[in-house]
């Protein structure tokens, strides 16, 4: 005891630099941490130096779990989460969590649900949305509480982390390492796509027919947005994004509802029919059936990036980081629902058939409204989705930004330089802006590559759930989760069948560097 009592009252410098707001936080989730070689000096034993290169208090440890099991599980925590963009800051609340949540669970995507209803029609529309929502709700759930484990003490910040303690480190690897980078780096290369197009489109409304000046390209007009996403992204961590998630969620919020207002105050459509649309042959109509449930699934985005967002936030004993991180998804997914379903059946009501395959709802606007819709509501409209763009970037672009970092922390045991971190997110940012003008037909494959990562949604919180809970057999916990988790593998590999089958039934217009 005194060799501790001397330690606190002359604290040791520590091994490695971090922020104050961090060092000396009573939360291990603020503090840097314990290494496998650092361990905790006998009380007999007198420091070699003045100054000790081991942290001798027992002020890191973890806040789950009982103290003997906290002394115990000291080694196996990570050292380098106070240097990384998700871990960096822990000081995140309720109101961070929904801005986020809600950020990154509506996006573009949610302007085609009308597009399922002209296969599935009215009641099985319905019926299918309300079902996929209820049951990407329950996996979410099941995520925020698999993120600390009071039997370890440990968080998992990271969905590839959760992963690997549930499946192992192989296994995790070739299950959502594809589909996790995919949903960060694919969702931000469709944002400069989208973000770029819909660029020109409001320089079209803004501009009208009296413009004399020559307007940018397509690629133009993606570099001019990955030049804004980039310069947003030098903020250095999740924490630091809220106020954009905020920017984010308010304008997806209003886009949406915007669209649907306007589509349903105009009225229906001359001649709309509601009748499903049935293919020529028994297959084509399988498939259109399946391609809609690939919409409707897909529609629900974000669950790559729950863990993360939770991350963010301070963990104790008394007040564990799911009750506030549940408290803001309720919040974010009562008005995710209050824009997915006005869209999809409002869209459905006011065109039927005719919404366009296409583009969805935002496409329908300028098509069949351009005309006797205001400029100000059309530009507001296209503002509204070029803002949430730039914002959804940031947050989808933060795993793969701490995935970079990771690289150079583990390496050199020190946080990252400013002006290398910068660099990292330019080349990220640019890299993706390559990959967009490249491939511009990467949206043609989204059905098939979105298939292979819907179990990251759907199935694989499932599965962890039963590995790390392990309810009692023939539960209906037990019961619910297996049937989940198989129902949604099988959804995934019929989607990736459809995928496949659309491919090779339409093919795929391939013209390199020639976006449109």
């Amino acid at each position: 005891m005194g060799d501790v009592n001397e330690t606190s009252s002359n604290p040791a410098t520590p091994p490695i630099s971090c922020p104050p707001s961090q060092f000396h936080s009573p939360s291990l989730s603020r503090s840097p941490l314990l290494s496998p070689a650092d361990h905790i000096q006998p009380a007999n034993k007198t420091p070699k130096s003045s100054t000790p290169n081991r942290i001798r208090t027992p002020r890191f440890i973890t806040p789950l779990g009982s103290p003997i099991r906290r002394a115990l599980q000291l080694t196996r925590l990570d050292p380098h989460d106070a240097w990384l963009p998700i871990t960096e800051s822990r000081n995140g609340n309720a109101y961070y969590a929904a801005f986020h949540t809600l950020c990154s669970g509506i996006g573009i995507q949610a302007l085609v649900l009308p597009v399922a209803f002209t296969i599935l029609g009215w009641t099985w529309g319905i019926i299918n949305l309300t079902v996929a929502f209820i049951w990407q709700l329950y996996t979410l759930y099941l995520l925020v509480q698999l993120h600390e484990s009071t039997e370890t003490g440990m968080r998992y910040s990271r969905y590839l982390q959760l992963c690997s303690a549930t499946f192992g480190d192989k296994l995790a690897k070739w299950l959502a390492l594809f589909p996790i980078m995919y949903l960060s780096g694919g969702t931000c290369v469709a944002l400069i796509i989208i973000g770029g197009s819909t660029s020109r489109m409001f320089f079209n409304v803004v501009c009208g027919g009296t413009c004399t000046v020559q307007p940018p390209t397509t690629v133009e007009w993606f570099l001019i947005f990955t030049s804004a996403a980039v310069l947003l992204s030098q903020l250095p961590n999740l924490n630091s994004i809220a106020g954009v998630s905020l920017v984010g969620a308010v304008t997806a919020i209003g886009y949406c509802t915007l669209i649907w207002i306007v589509s349903v105050v105009e009225g229906r459509m001359p001649g709309v029919s509601y009748n499903p649309v049935k293919g020529d042959t028994e297959v084509t109509r399988i498939f259109d059936v399946l391609n809609a449930l690939g919409i409707i699934a897909f529609a629900f985005r974000g669950h790559n990036l729950i863990l993360e967002i939770q991350a963010t936030m301070p963990s104790d004993e008394k007040h564990p980081s799911r009750v506030p991180m549940w408290r803001g998804v309720k919040v974010s997914y009562t008005l995710i629902a209050m824009c997915l379903f006005p869209l999809a059946i409002g869209g459905y009501w006011a065109y039927g058939q005719k919404i366009p395959s296409n583009g969805g709802m935002l496409t329908a606007l300028f098509a069949f409204h351009g005309q006797d819709t205001s400029r100000f509501i059309l530009g507001l409209t296209s503002l509204f989705v070029i803002i949430n763009a730039v914002s959804s970037f940031q947050i989808y672009g933060m795993p793969m930004f701490d995935d970079m970092e990771s690289l150079f922390v583990k390496k050199k045991k020190q946080p990252l330089p400013w002006w290398l971190r910068a660099v990292f997110r330019a080349m990220f940012g640019y890299g993706c802006f390559f990959v967009a003008v490249a491939i511009p037909f990467l949206g043609s494959l989204a059905g098939l590559i979105g298939g292979i990562a819907l179990p990251v949604t759907l199935a694989y919180p499932c599965f962890m759930w039963l590995k790390i809970k392990k309810p009692k057999v023939f539960s209906p916990t037990w019961w619910l989760n297996w049937v989940l988790g198989v129902l949604g593998m099988a959804l995934s590999g019929v989607l990736i069948a459809a995928g496949l089958y659309v491919i090779i039934d339409t093919g795929i217009e391939v013209s390199f560097f020639k976006p449109q």
